[in-house]
This record gives C-alpha cells, sequence and structure tokens, in this order.
C-alpha cells in the first residue's frame, strides 16, 4: 500500500471525489442484499412451506450479521485500508448468493444470508466506507458523508423491482445465483480503486510536536473516556432506530389496518426512503456548518416532531405528508454519528468505532422493528406503539443534548 501523500491525492482533492463516485457505487451494489431478501420472502416461504415468522427469519439474521460485520471489517479497514474489507466483501457476496441459492431449507437459507451474506459480505460496504469517507473530506465532510450513505437508499430503490422482475421471469434461485456472479465481479474490481491509504492514517512517520498533538485529539472526547464516550453513542444510536423502525418497519401494516390497504402504505414507505436520500445530502450540508453532534441533535428532535404528527393525524392525505416529513427529517440521523467519530476520537480508529456505532443503530432497527409488533400484539393498537418510539427517542435526544453540554462546558473552560 502505498504511504505518501500528493496534493492530487490530498484531502478534497479531486481523487477524493472520484473516490466518493466510486464509494456510492459500492455501497448501492453492495447494500443489495438486505433488501432483496425482502422480495424474496413470499417465493422463498412458498418453497419452503414455512410460516411467516420462519420465513422472516433470514432478514433478522442478515442484519445482525451485517452489524456485526461492521465492526470487524472496520477494525481491517483500520489496519490494512478499506480495499482488504471490499475484496473480502465481495468473496462473501458471491459465495453467500450462491450458498443461499442452493439452499435445500429454510434454516441452510437463512445462515447462507446471516454468515456469509450480511456478515461477510454486505457490511464491508457500508459502515466501513463510511469511515473512509469521512478521512478523505475536511471542508465538505458533512456533504461527502450524506452522499457516500445516501447509497444504502438508492441501493433500496434500484433493487427491489431489479430482482422482483428477475424473481417472477426466472426464479428465486436463478436470481441470486445472477447476484453473485454481478455483485462478486462489481465490488472486487471497484475495490481496487481503493488502495490509497487516507492522509491521516498514512503517514508513517510524525513530528514529535505533531505526535504530541495526535495524542492528545480525541483522548477524552466530551471529557469522558474514548470508551464512556463510545458507549454513550452507541445507546444513542440504538434509541433512535428503535424510535425509526416504527414507521419505516410498520407503515404497510398500519396502512392496512386502518383500511388504505397495503399497496398505499408501500407507496408511503418508498416516499419515505426517497425523502431519506434528500435528507442526507441537506444534513450533510448542514454538518458541515453546525458540526456533527448538533446535526445529530437536529435531526433528532425533529424525529420527535414527526413521530408525534402520527399520533393525532391517521387520515390517508396526512398520512403521506407525514411519512414524506419523517424521511426528511431522519434521514442524517445516522451519518451524523460518523461525523461525531471523525471529530472526537482519534482518526487510525474511525473505522472499528464508526462500524460499532453503526451496529447500535442497526440492532435498534431489528430491536425497534420486533418491539413496535409486540406491543400491537400486547394491544391491538399502533397508538402505544407509536409511543414506545418517542419514548425512544427522548432518550436519543437527552444523550445528544448531554454531550453537547459537555463539550461546550469544556471549551468555556479551555478559553
Amino acid at each position: 500500500m502505498e504511504t505518501r501523500q500528493s496534493p492530487a491525492r490530498g484531502v478534497d482533492s479531486r481523487y477524493a471525489m472520484a473516490r466518493l463516485g466510486v464509494t456510492l457505487l459500492l455501497m448501492t451494489v453492495g447494500n443489495g442484499g438486505m433488501y432483496v431478501v425482502a422480495v424474496a420472502l413470499p417465493a422463498v416461504q412458498a418453497e419452503f412451506g414455512v410460516g411467516r415468522s420462519d420465513a422472516s427469519l433470514p432478514y433478522t439474521l442478515l442484519m445482525l450479521g451485517f452489524g456485526a460485520g461492521g465492526v470487524m471489517m472496520g477494525k481491517l479497514a483500520d489496519r490494512f485500508g478499506i480495499s482488504w474489507p471490499l475484496l473480502l466483501g465481495a468473496v462473501g457476496l458471491g459465495v453467500g448468493y450462491t450458498a443461499s441459492a442452493m439452499s435445500q431449507d429454510i434454516l441452510t437459507f437463512a445462515l447462507a444470508q446471516g454468515l456469509i451474506v450480511g456478515l461477510l459480505g454486505c457490511s464491508a460496504s457500508f459502515a466501513p466506507l463510511i469511515a473512509d469517507t469521512a478521512l478523505w473530506f475536511e471542508r465538505r465532510r458533512g456533504m461527502a458523508v450524506g452522499v457516500c450513505a445516501s447509497g444504502n437508499y438508492v441501493a433500496g430503490t434500484v433493487w427491489p423491482p431489479v430482482a422482483q422482475h428477475f424473481i417472477e421471469t426466472v426464479g428465486w434461485r436463478q436470481t441470486y445465483l445472477g447476484m453473485a456472479v454481478f455483485c462478486a465481479l462489481v465490488v472486487g474490481a471497484l475495490a481496487l480503486f481503493m488502495r490509497q491509504r487516507p492522509p491521516a492514517v498514512a503517514a508513517p512517520v510524525q513530528a514529535p510536536a505533531e505526535a504530541a498533538a495526535a495524542a492528545l485529539v480525541g483522548s477524552r472526547p466530551f471529557g469522558l473516556s474514548l470508551g464512556a464516550a463510545q458507549g454513550l453513542l452507541c445507546v444513542a444510536g440504538l434509541a433512535c432506530c428503535v424510535a425509526m423502525a416504527m414507521p419505516q418497519v410498520h407503515i404497510v401494516a398500519y396502512c392496512g389496518d386502518l383500511g388504505y390497504g397495503a399497496a398505499r402504505g408501500a407507496e408511503m414507505l418508498s416516499l419515505m426512503l426517497a425523502c431519506g436520500v434528500v435528507s442526507r445530502l441537506i444534513s450533510g450540508a448542514i454538518c458541515d456548518r453546525i458540526g456533527g453532534l448538533r446535526t445529530l441533535l437536529l435531526g433528532s428532535a425533529l424525529q420527535g416532531v414527526a413521530l408525534l404528527l402520527f399520533l393525532p393525524f391517521d387520515g390517508l392525505v396526512p398520512l403521506y405528508i407525514i411519512s414524506a416529513l419523517f424521511g426528511l427529517f431522519q434521514g442524517g440521523i445516522v451519518p451524523s454519528y460518523a461525523i461525531i467519530v471523525r471529530e472526537h476520537f482519534p482518526a487510525r480508529e474511525a473505522g472499528a468505532r464508526v462500524g460499532t456505532v453503526i451496529m447500535a443503530t442497526l440492532f435498534g432497527m431489528a430491536l425497534g422493528g420486533w418491539m413496535s409488533g409486540k406491543v400491537f400484539d400486547l394491544t391491538g393498537s399502533y397508538h402505544a406503539a407509536f409511543l414506545n418510539g418517542i419514548a425512544f427517542n427522548l432518550l436519543n435526544l437527552s444523550i445528544a443534548a448531554t454531550l453537547l453540554w459537555r463539550l461546550q462546558r469544556l471549551r468555556r473552560v479551555a478559553a
């Protein structure tokens, strides 16, 4: 790997911009598995003759593997550079999709999705790429991370109709075999472009004064130990995504209960995700002006407002409007964690630390989707489930506000 840095390949350079474009493609291709498994669910359920809960197991395991794998891939990226995790991810996608296509029962299919596609495949093309992008930009870091993170939502827009077409024409097994070849080749080829190490971590030697300054930066973020600060960010990430999961996971079922039909709910979900792309770009621009922590606080407050609006309004038109608002409000929350880590933690640990926080957000989505369904089963209404989401959102908001207060106090003391 190269360690020297030229201005042409430095921070905010044209190379960094080209690298951002490749990163967007990598995330779009590499994140397709989490959406395709949902599209393939009816066909897989029909072939294996299992219930809906058993057929949902592959998605659950994939998301758990996706979250845990992000930490592992982040550590590999910190040590060897992002290209090696991406190459491993290309192999994981190829092997995982092939194993899924050859599965003879739902358990084998679920294990292939969780242990190979999620843990070794998709995980390489989310959290490590966000962390890597944050290291290549200074002036436009928030916008760059927003563009990068949008790849996940772009994947959710592109892959479902493509997968549905091939599942209907050639079957789900052949669809997965085609994905194995396509994703492995594309991700593997694009990984070769990502061999350059970020300037913040590539320099082999530091002057004594620079080394001393680097030792002080990120040694006690927010006046806390590294572990305590990381732990608070993980709790915040889990809490915000428990709240976020309520509308995203249950809006289709909610519309069905209200008598509007599943198709209307699917349209609202699509609108929500599309607005999420816009939100990530806008939040990135905001983040460049006010910083990651304030962006998190703003996004959390607005997400809470959107959740509150679901309580009094359940008409068809209001639900479309609130779904759009929810997408616009929440899309920038998860990328803001990467900015916070980059601003307050050591650069050489960015991959592992961003991966850990992103893992907490993914676990929050899984927990929130299940918890909202459980609350509905107990109460027979989504009203209590929305209140549960609001409570977790308040937890996230309080942590963000506390960290910002501690940061401002430290700056006043230093001044």
